[in-house]
């Protein structure tokens, strides 16, 4: 999906009029007969509403104030975008563009990344697209105080959010350590941060026995990447060190896990790997000026002969 400031509304056919309850949204109905409905919908809590306009569609969203905290309220507005894009889908608005009708800066950034994450699909492993797939094309922008430096960090922050879901949405028949630790350095590449990968060989002489006793009952080697993105601007003397769990997968010793579907979720215990990779490529996509080092062990955890058992037992009766 392609986001984009936009220097007026021409050529779209679909636009989306975001407010709040205060706002005046007649000024872009220009069926004068239709203009009592729309003031009635606002009024009576609706926060979508959808015209006919000519040969225009025009959804009408109104994001609502509350005394909720500056997050809730941010959160609300990805929510409106979750439910908007149903509307979307409803009348195969595949481009649109958005005309901000007085919501901060903040609200309107949030409500694109609810929409674009609305959008994600991850159909790698899907041998043909389903006819009902509706996707978001093109989203254009059209607001006073959006600079392209917003967009960029939006674009950035949103890229690397989907990389990281696409990660941990793969199987372990995929990505395997050797694999993760291989994305995860291609994703460097990309975004300009640097990636070093120790094999098996430099995890022993380095003496990493919690990460070597998890892959003892594992098939496929453990690998450790350290990442580094420092900037010659860098604001902060010291590095951040963000640390990522990247178990690939876990058995759970011996399947002891009695929840519906709580062995297929564990494809997803490196999630902690996925979230520091993204974020690493979303600040270095970004050009931020702060130094970051990531560190991610990862191994999946099966059982067999030689997996890690505690050196002394005691069980009682």
């Amino acid at each position: 999906m392609k986001i984009f400031k936009a220097g007026n509304d021409e050529g779209f056919n679909n636009r989306i009029i975001i407010g709040d309850e205060q706002a005046d949204f007649t000024a872009y109905i220009h069926d004068t007969s239709k203009h009592a409905l729309v003031q009635q919908r606002v009024a009576g809590q609706k926060d979508v509403t959808t015209i006919h306009d000519t040969s225009n569609t025009v959804f009408i969203q109104v994001l609502r104030s509350s005394d909720s905290s500056y997050n809730s309220q941010l959160e609300r507005a990805r929510i409106a975008a979750n439910a908007l894009y149903k509307h979307l889908n409803d009348h195969d608005a595949a481009s649109v563009i958005i005309i901000n009708n007085g919501v901060t800066l903040e609200e309107l950034t949030a409500f694109l990344e609810g929409l674009y994450l609305t959008d994600y699909r991850f159909n790698k492993y899907f041998t043909k697209q389903r006819k009902d797939d509706f996707r978001l094309n093109e989203v254009g922008l059209l607001s006073d105080g959006v600079s392209e430096q917003d967009l960029l960090y939006l674009a950035a922050s949103l890229e690397g959010t989907v990389l990281s879901r696409n990660l941990v949405n793969e199987p372990l028949s995929y990505l395997t350590a050797e694999k993760l630790a291989e994305e995860i350095t291609n994703m460097g590449r990309e975004a300009g941060y640097t990636t070093e990968v120790f094999n098996k060989k430099k995890i022993e002489s380095l003496r990493m026995g919690g990460l070597l006793a998890v892959n003892k009952g594992s098939i496929d080697p453990p690998t450790f990447s350290v990442l580094e993105w420092k900037p010659s601007d860098a604001i902060n003397d010291k590095p951040y060190v963000l640390v990522g769990k990247g178990v690939v997968y876990d058995t759970g010793g011996l399947s002891l896990k009695p929840t519906h579907d709580s062995m297929d979720y564990m494809k997803c215990d490196m999630a902690g790997a996925a979230a520091v990779a993204g974020a690493f490529y979303a600040i270095a996509k970004s050009g931020l000026p702060v130094h970051i080092i990531g560190l991610i062990p990862a191994t999946d955890n099966r059982p067999d002969g030689n997996a890690y058992v505690p050196g002394d037992v005691v069980e009682m009766y």
